[in-house]
This record gives C-alpha cells, sequence and structure tokens, in this order.
C-alpha cells in the first residue's frame, strides 16, 4: 500500500493537486483525522510493507451519524475526491456512503487473497505468495531431512489463491482449498501411494478457510489413517501479510495509484481501478465485490499431475 500512496501523492502533485492523508481509513474518516502530504512525506516508503497511514475497521463508519460526520470532516477540509484502498468492507462501505452523500471515489484493490473480480492481481498477493514459497521451500529441507507429513496452513478464510498459486511453487503433495471439498479418504490415498514409492516427506498446503477446518483438524485425521508418518503443522499467519514488498507488487501499486489519480481527475467515480491483461481497467465498486475472482480450475488439474 506504501508504494500505493507514494504513487497517488506524487501524481497528484504534478497535476497541481494538494493531498491528504487519512490516518486509520474510515474511521480517521470519521474523526478527521487528516494529515497533508508533500513530495518529501512519501520518500522512502515504496520498500516498506504496511502502509505509513494505517488501517483499522470503524463501526462508526456503518451507522448513519458516523458517515455524517465523515461528510462533515470531508466538507470542511475542502475535499474534492476520495481515493481509498482495500477489499470487499472499503468497496462496500464507499458504495453505502455515496448513496448517502454523493462524491468521487475511487478504490484500488488492496488484499493479500487476490478475489477481488475486475483485476488479474491485487496488491499485496504476490508479496504474500513470495514469503509462502521462502517459508515452504525452508519447511521442505526439514521435512526430506526427518521424513515427516508438513501441513502448512496459509491465510484464505474465503479463497485458496495463496495457498493454490504456493502449492505449485512449492511442488507440495496436496493443495486444501475453500472452494474445493476436502476428501481425507483421498488425502490419505494419495500419501499411501507416495510411500509405496519410497516418498517418506510430504507437504500439504491448507487455506485457513478449507471446509476440513484447517490444518491442525485436517492432520489429525490423517495421522489416524496413516500413523507411519509423523506430522508437523506450521501455520503461517501474519507473516504473510508483512516485509518488503515484491517488485511486482511495487510496480503494480505504483501503476494503479498512478491512474487513479488521472481518472479522478478526468471524473471517474465508483470504480475499483485493476489491471487485467496487463492493461488498467476500471470496474464498479457492486461488480468488483459480488463477483469474485473464479480458482482456475486447470491448474488445479495441473497440481495434482505434477505432484504424483
Amino acid at each position: 500500500m506504501n508504494a500505493a500512496i507514494r504513487a497517488v501523492v506524487r501524481t497528484a502533485i504534478n497535476e497541481k493537486r494538494e493531498v491528504l492523508g487519512i490516518y486509520r481509513g474510515y474511521q480517521g474518516l470519521t474523526e478527521g483525522a487528516f494529515v497533508p502530504l508533500y513530495s518529501h512525506s512519501v520518500s522512502n516508503i515504496i520498500q516498506r510493507g504496511g502502509t505509513i497511514l494505517k488501517s483499522a475497521r470503524s463501526q462508526d463508519f456503518r451507522t448513519r451519524e458516523g458517515m455524517d460526520r465523515a461528510w462533515q470532516h470531508i466538507q470542511q477540509a475542502g475535499m474534492d475526491a476520495l481515493l481509498v484502498i482495500g477489499g470487499d468492507g472499503t468497496f462496500s462501505g464507499a458504495m453505502e456512503f455515496n448513496s448517502i452523500h454523493p462524491f468521487p471515489i475511487i478504490g484500488l484493490p488492496g488484499t493479500i487473497d487476490n478475489d477481488l473480480y475486475g483485476t488479474d492481481f491485487t496488491i499485496g498477493y504476490d508479496t504474500a505468495l513470495n514469503t509462502v514459497v521462502e517459508a515452504v521451500d525452508k519447511i521442505r529441507d526439514t521435512a526430506g531431512s526427518h521424513d515427516r507429513l508438513f501441513f502448512v496452513e496459509v491465510m484464505g478464510r474465503d479463497a485458496g489463491f495463496i495457498a493454490l498459486r504456493s502449492g505449485i511453487a512449492t511442488g507440495a503433495e496436496d493443495i486444501l482449498i475453500p472452494e474445493t471439498k476436502t476428501h481425507i479418504d483421498e488425502l490419505t490415498r494419495t500419501l499411501k501411494e507416495g510411500w509405496n514409492r519410497n516418498k517418506f516427506s510430504s507437504i500439504i498446503i491448507v487455506a485457513e478457510g478449507d471446509d476440513a477446518g484447517g490444518a491442525y483438524a485436517v492432520a489429525e485425521k490423517v495421522k489416524a489413517n496413516f500413523p507411519q508418518f509423523k506430522t508437523r503443522v506450521t501455520v503461517l499467519g501474519h507473516i504473510q501479510r508483512g516485509g518488503p514488498p515484491s517488485c511486482m507488487d511495487r510496480v503494480l501499486a505504483s501503476t494503479l495509484g498512478f491512474e487513479a489519480v488521472r481518472a479522478l481527475i478526468k471524473g471517474k467515480s465508483g470504480v475499483m481501478a485493476g489491471m487485467v491483461n496487463r492493461k488498467v481497467v476500471y470496474t464498479p465498486f457492486a461488480k468488483a465485490t459480488k463477483h469474485h475472482q473464479r480458482i482456475n480450475r486447470t491448474m488445479l488439474e495441473m497440481a495434482r499431475i505434477l505432484s504424483t
């Protein structure tokens, strides 16, 4: 997100516009927590994870009173447009706000889950993937040395994009995601077949929202059916959400921030800026949030074949 903030600030300044940063997202909007941002304000942040403006969930902004306060602060500050970074919650909030107080708003897709419709990749997704791959590569060294079965849980409560791509990239023996039903007997059979082929270590990638209950629950079920394997569980958790952003994420965030400012100046509003087939496109908030990106079934089949 810092790369996006940097791009927005410097593009707006180049267009002779002033920029206000809002601390803690919509909560800061209801409180009037604004700070002027200049070119030097965003120096040396492109390589930093997270966001210098911080983020927060806002119960106040879910109420009419909170939105009215936000509108008052917007008017008092002399704002003429708003740019938000986030996912479903952020864009739903923008739509609700606009239904009460019509105002130019453009969104940037900021979620590591990569589940928004209207963009091939979301800001943060590639960095999270690289974090998972690096961690799993290290875990495989241990798994191979000690003949162990590792269940690695990655983020993805409602979507399995991180699990699927990281599983393919790390050569995982199986990938469990919310979009497909997990059958423990099939997983056990796959592991037994590998064992019979002298495959004495395995990595199973489990999205946290998998229907079998997450990595710990799956590990217990498999262990009961396959006691010869020593099982271990690693939950990667919030390390996936931090760290220096990848080159791809820095360029994506910079491009979308740059184009979003120019789109606002041209009068666009109520849309999310995304990248599809290497081109910047604009998708209405309602479509971006209600028509989630779908898992590529061919990639699932490829993962199955390549893991045998």
